[in-house]
């Protein structure tokens, strides 16, 4: 028959068509040498096959799954048609931080979770062609720099974490002369000094805090709302006080041995493997060679995992209490943990640790758990095994519990997330 009059194949069915296809890995051996990111982008043939698996739902459940209601249809449409830039354009118009969200976002629980195919196949690469698009966009034509009309208001924004980002983003672009104050030296937070390099490069932070003070934000770095500068003095001299702290408070690990040596707190060993010495004052904390064992199953737990092999571990092993269904960290991100060396013991709780001589910490005591009846959040709830009890070498333990808000006395006194007053 001749090609001229074959059907053409109806797009809203390239997804039983194309398979998925996740982006370009490293090798799990290369990169663990280095902090690398450990994915690359697509090519462009890949990136318009791996757009053109969106059927367009005329109620797209993607848009529901993301917090900020991306106009995901829209962008992969024009990415499937090669139309990058105007693809990036449509991400940027309701994402303050795509080219970052693109990269740290758990899509398998968010957009993608919520993609339609999962009923038949896998979901859209949602996340790996938003990267594409925004990554094209950046390096070949930049963001449009605005300079919107002075509204006359001052905003101070307290924090320089995606929070305080987007927030300056958004209150420059409406024309508020705005001011960022930064306890730490470099911007950024925790996308600089919590999530690590092999995740999201720290240049790719820096070229988005330049886009922002070329749109006019300013930066003041090195400065302590509440010692160097009190919220009062803020208050004065700004119309609205925006408060992006964050939640940096380890929660506390509650077992007899919590204060040997070698028991650290997850956020300060990713700061400092993060962050240049200089300007990172936490004493040291020195894995190689040693037995790590890691509390928790989020995805900072993963990020310490991951952390300690690239710093010369000789082991290391996560301890968590309930099952790997029940295991909040990203899937994709326990499956790089284990591609990389990485051990896990489900279904373990810790109970008590033991010191050697010296007062540091060289054994986890724990219990083996099985799942019970749901709790009110829904999970069901871990119960200890009697008589399971057995032990897991360390040499370093890495809590990572999770983090609470800094309580309001330790930031500023008198005020809840955000301040705002009129002229």
């Amino acid at each position: 028959m001749p090609t001229s009059h074959l059907p053409t194949p109806n797009p809203k069915y390239a997804w039983s068509t194309i398979a998925r296809e996740g982006p370009p890995k490293r090798t799990a051996d290369e990169r663990v040498g280095d902090f690398g990111e450990i994915y690359a982008n697509y090519d462009e043939a890949t990136v318009r096959a791996q757009a053109s698996r969106c059927i367009q739902c005329p109620h797209p459940l993607c848009m529901q799954g993301c917090p900020l209601a991306n106009r995901i249809p829209e962008w992969l449409a024009l990415a499937a048609q090669g139309l990058f830039a105007e693809a990036a354009a449509v991400s940027q118009s309701t994402s303050n931080l795509p080219e970052i969200c693109s990269r740290v976002c758990p899509q398998e629980k968010l957009c993608e979770g919520a993609c339609i195919l999962n009923a038949r196949t896998q979901p859209v690469a949602i996340g790996a062609v938003e990267r594409f698009i925004n990554d094209y966009a950046l390096a070949r034509h930049g963001v449009e720099i605005t300079h919107a009309p002075a509204n006359g208001f001052r905003v101070a924004v307290v924090g320089s974490g995606p929070g305080g980002m987007a927030c300056a983003d958004e209150l420059v672009q409406r024309g508020y002369d705005v001011t960022v104050f930064e306890s730490q030296l470099i911007p950024g937070g925790l996308l600089v000094n919590g999530i690590p390099a092999f995740k999201l490069d720290k240049d790719i932070v820096a070229r988005r805090i330049d886009l922002l003070a070329k749109r006019g934000v300013k930066f003041k770095l090195g400065v302590k709302v509440g010692s160097d500068v009190s919220l009062a003095l803020l208050r004065r001299d700004h119309d609205a006080v925006f408060l992006g702290v964050g939640a940096q408070r380890p929660k506390a690990l509650d077992i007899p041995g919590a204060e040997f040596a070698g028991v650290v707190p997850a956020l300060p060993f990713l700061i400092q493997k993060n962050v240049a010495s200089p300007l990172v004052d936490l004493p040291p904390v020195d894995v190689s060679g040693k037995r790590v064992a890691v509390l928790g199953g989020g995805d900072t737990a993963m990020d310490c995992l991951r952390t300690a092999l690239r710093s010369g571990a000789r082991e290391a092993v996560c301890i968590y209490r309930r099952d790997l269904a029940n295991m909040p960290g990203s899937r994709k991100e326990y499956a790089n943990a284990l591609e990389e060396g990485a051990r896990f013991e489900f279904l373990t709780n810790p109970i008590e640790l033991k010191a050697g001589a010296n007062g540091a910490v060289v054994e986890v005591r724990c219990v083996r758990m099985e799942l019970g009846a749901a709790d009110a959040s829904g999970r069901r709830k871990p119960r200890a095994v009697p008589g399971s009890e057995f032990s897991v070498p360390a040499d370093v333990l890495l809590v990572a519990y999770g983090f609470d808000p800094v309580p309001r006395s330790q930031r500023t006194s008198g005020v809840r997330c955000a301040w705002m007053k009129t002229r």
